[in-house]
This record gives C-alpha cells, sequence and structure tokens, in this order.
C-alpha cells in the first residue's frame, strides 16, 4: 500500500448567518463560560459594534472585561497583558474577537494564563505542546471580522519572538476554539484595502495547501472550493463592503483556508512571516505580494495540479491563464507588485532566507527551496522580476 498514515481533523463547530452576534452570550452560557475576557485590537474595541456586544454580554448576566493591548503582528508581551487581565477579572473563557491578531492574542491568553512555561515553549515542533497543562487551558469562542487567517477553526497562534523577530507557530489542541460564530454583518464596515490584504491571505493559505505535497485529499478538496469562492466574491466584497452575500461567502472561504492547510503552506508563508517580523508588514498583503512569485518559482513541481485547478474555476490557459488570473486579481483590489512598493529594500534578504528555511511553512512546499533559491526568490519579491 503505497499510501502515508495520516491524521485528520476538520474544524470546530460553525455558527454562520447574519445577525448570529445576538447568540454570543447563549453559545457562552452553553460552553461554561461565565466570565468572559473578550479579546480584540484597539481599532475595534472602541467601535459602536464591540459597545453593542459587551451590552448585550452584561445584559444576559455574563461578566465579560474588555483587553484590546493587541499589536497588528503580536508579541508575547500582548500574551502577558492578557494573562494578567485574565487573572485579575477571575475569567473562565476567551471571547477572541477581530481579525488574525485578536484572535490568536484570545487564544494564547487562553492558553497561557495559567502555564508556568514560555509561550516559546509550546512553539509548534514534535510534541513540544504536551508541555502544557491541558487542564488550564480555558474555553474559546471565536468571532472574525475579518475574513483571511481562518483562526477561528485553528489550533494554533502566531507570535512574534522579541530576540529574533521571527514568527513563531504556537500550537495546542485545546485551543481550537468551542464555537466559531461568523456573522457577516460584523465583516461590512472593513476597509477596502484590509479587505483586499485578508482575501489574500486567504487565497494563500486555499492556494499553498491545494499545492502542498502531502497526501490528505479532503484537504485539497476544500482549499479548491475555497479558491473557487474566493474568485467570485473577494472583488465584490473589496468594491461592494456592504455586499453581505460576498461578505458571508468570503468568510466561509477564509475558515476553509485554515482548514485546508493542515494539508501544508509552502514558501508564500516562509517568506511573508519573516518579511512580517522584520518589517512589521501586513501578514495577509505580503502574502497577495509574494504569491506570483512564488507559483512561478514552483511551476515545474505544481504545473499539473494548477491546470486541473484553472479548468475547476473556469479559468482557460491552464498554467499561465492561472498566474494571469492572480496577477489580474491583485491589480482589480489594490495589491502592489512588488515588496518595494510597500517600503520594503533589499537590505535584509539573508536574514529574510535563513529565517524562511527555517519557517515550518516551508515544510510544506513543493520544491525544498534552498537558503540560496530563498535569497534569490525573496529578491524577486522586492525587485518586482517576474
Amino acid at each position: 500500500m503505497t499510501i502515508p498514515n495520516r491524521n485528520i481533523n476538520f474544524p470546530t463547530a460553525i455558527k454562520f448567518g447574519n445577525g448570529r452576534i445576538k447568540e454570543l452570550a447563549e453559545l457562552c452560557t452553553a460552553n461554561g463560560i461565565k466570565r468572559p475576557l473578550f479579546v480584540t485590537d484597539p481599532g475595534l474595541a472602541g467601535m459602536p459594534m464591540v459597545k453593542a456586544i459587551l451590552d448585550d454580554l452584561k445584559a444576559a448576566g455574563l461578566g465579560v472585561a474588555l483587553f484590546s493591548d493587541v499589536r497588528p503582528n503580536p508579541v508575547e508581551s500582548n500574551i502577558h497583558a492578557g494573562n494578567k487581565a485574565f487573572r485579575a477579572g477571575k475569567h473562565d473563557g476567551v471571547i477572541a474577537f477581530g481579525g488574525g491578531s485578536g484572535l490568536d492574542v484570545g487564544k494564547l491568553i487562553a492558553l497561557m494564563h495559567g502555564q508556568k512555561i514560555s509561550v516559546f515553549d509550546l512553539e509548534d515542533i514534535g510534541d513540544w505542546w504536551t508541555r502544557a497543562d491541558a487542564a488550564k487551558i480555558a474555553p474559546i469562542i471565536a468571532v472574525p471580522t475579518t475574513a483571511g487567517t481562518g483562526s477561528e477553526v485553528g489550533r494554533a497562534g502566531v507570535v512574534t519572538h522579541p530576540e529574533t523577530h521571527e514568527k513563531k507557530i504556537i500550537f495546542h489542541p485545546a485551543i481550537m476554539p468551542k464555537v466559531a460564530l461568523l456573522d457577516p454583518e460584523l465583516s461590512a464596515g472593513l476597509p477596502p484595502k484590509l479587505t483586499a490584504a485578508t482575501g489574500m491571505d486567504a487565497l494563500a493559505h486555499c492556494l499553498e495547501a491545494y499545492c502542498a505535497p502531502f497526501y490528505h485529499p479532503l484537504a485539497k478538496g476544500v482549499a479548491l472550493e475555497g479558491m473557487a469562492l474566493i474568485k467570485d466574491n473577494l472583488a465584490k466584497a473589496v468594491k461592494k463592503g456592504q455586499d453581505l452575500d460576498a461578505r458571508g461567502n468570503m468568510l466561509v472561504a477564509s475558515s476553509m483556508g485554515a482548514t485546508a492547510f493542515q494539508r501544508g503552506l509552502g514558501a508564500i508563508h516562509a517568506l511573508s512571516h519573516p518579511f512580517g517580523g522584520l518589517y512589521d508588514a501586513h501578514h495577509g498583503l505580503l502574502n497577495g505580494i509574494v504569491m506570483p512569485y512564488v507559483l512561478k518559482a514552483n511551476r515545474k513541481k505544481i504545473e499539473k495540479d494548477i491546470e486541473r485547478a484553472a479548468a475547476y474555476l473556469g479559468i482557460k490557459g491552464g498554467f499561465n491563464g492561472f498566474l494571469k488570473w492572480i496577477l489580474s486579481l491583485r491589480k482589480e483590489v489594490g495589491i502592489p507588485h512588488k515588496l518595494a512598493d510597500i517600503g520594503i529594500d533589499a537590505k535584509r534578504l539573508d536574514e529574510v532566507a535563513k529565517m524562511a528555511i527555517k519557517d515550518p511553512s516551508a515544510g510544506g512546499n513543493p520544491i525544498p527551496f534552498s537558503e540560496k533559491q530563498y535569497k534569490a526568490l525573496a529578491k524577486k519579491c522586492v525587485t518586482g522580476d517576474l
């Protein structure tokens, strides 16, 4: 038998639909949460919709408190501050609300508030997750307001190491949210640029999962349909933010991308992680810029798969047609063509390459690029040499 042994997992319970944020208090109670810590980013914390949600939770008798010390690229100090708030408020669960940063920090607070080890001791390496005291991990309800990371259905969070500036993936099975609440109305006010950047993150997840070399046909199918939803809806969501059908389909596609990437990621993420850590740039935007360069670099290994994807998506021209579609979509939604367009230079390419080859995502790339190849590829992403 040539089919390898594989562990197959799919996501938490998903509650999808317009207006379902009104069910949040009920979902907390159903999952044993009486005093939730509501974790989000500073921008969302001051918005009327957050105040309305907090008022609803308080009216339902829940002892909720707000925590918003969350950076766009989360750092360890965000988690320490959240742990302090969790313990001070005697909280018993977390509502992780917002984009990838709010979701990840919320999940990592739920993981770390009762631990006696560093968050970096739980990096996604081997069985390091067993170092945590699982009994001390608080239940999580995740509410995404962007369609990108898919962290609401994941068992990991990303945090930047303070010394190396590497983005570290922290993993534990118990930080899979008990419920993911996907309400398109919550994403309707997301600005076009952020809609585009987060949408390209979702596309990167689906594309890399689809192209990864590992055996996982379920995830491959999910990734393919996720790409189809993005193709049909991302530009609509960018141009008409109040289109709730487009917003809803993008939320689902985002969750699908994060479901699928248990099959693997690749050099898009292996490069965007170090560029993000070194330059504090938006992760989804980096993925969108880097995408066509990595796609082309992997051509000899993925051409047949991309031809099949192109046919499914109704794109003519096989691999070349698919690449042309990526470039056209980026232009349509306002993603720059090269990293230099967002102020990233070529001065730190050696660091980027060293970090990229060590990044966990690199293991899923169809071609095992060397450090030299990563440096050359990173340079093309900076200069726009496609």
